[in-house]
């Protein structure tokens, strides 16, 4: 059985697409849900999936920390960050080499770096009148959004786009192509 550990921050709509995808399936499994916000919607997902959600802070995430204990413990096959905002530490990505990977709201190179997430990037988008934007799916490395590109979707920018309108064609896209290229890594 591949196991999947996601890390959320908010609403948790990938994450539900990822659990759903794999809902019915034999050989994958997710198995926790893991978020720096105690709040956050995705904990409630993960509880009503009946899967282990935890929430943890800065000190849990450090080196010495439950997380990095709780990570070595399960050993995932991948570790999926679906809107999780922080940075993951240098000790975890060397720990864990092409196994945690990432989902970005634009077409990287463009677009990414530290703040550079949600409505900021499709503000940035629209600013700059690009053509087309879209979904990167890309290993997580040491720096912000610089990882390999696994997969890119992509879809039209509209003459009349606001930002709610393109976020809506972007989160169509994650929730599309998110769990199917998750699926292909673990095949």
């Amino acid at each position: 059985m591949k196991k999947i550990v996601i890390f959320a921050s908010g609403n948790g709509s990938n994450a539900q697409a990822i659990i759903n995808h794999f809902e019915n399936n034999d050989q994958v499994q997710v198995t926790h849900i893991l978020s720096n916000k105690p709040n956050a919607f995705v904990l409630k997902r993960a509880t009503q999936a009946g899967i282990e959600g935890i929430s943890f802070n800065k000190f849990a995430f450090a080196k010495a920390g439950s997380i990095h204990s709780i990570l070595k413990q399960i050993n995932p096959d991948l570790i999926v960050l679906a809107g999780f905002l922080w940075k993951i530490p240098e000790f975890m990505v060397e720990e864990f080499p092409n196994r945690i990977v990432n989902i970005h709201p634009a077409l990287l190179p463009k677009y990414g770096g530290k703040g550079m997430y949600g409505n900021h990037v499709h503000g940035a988008v629209l600013s700059n009148k690009e053509k087309e934007s879209g979904i990167t799916v890309h290993y997580v490395n040491e720096h912000y959004d610089e990882g390999g590109i696994i997969h890119q979707a992509t879809c039209p920018v509209l003459m009349n786009d606001t930002i709610e309108s393109l976020a809506n064609r972007i989160h169509q896209l994650e929730h599309e192509h998110f769990p199917v290229t998750i699926e292909k890594l673990l095949s």
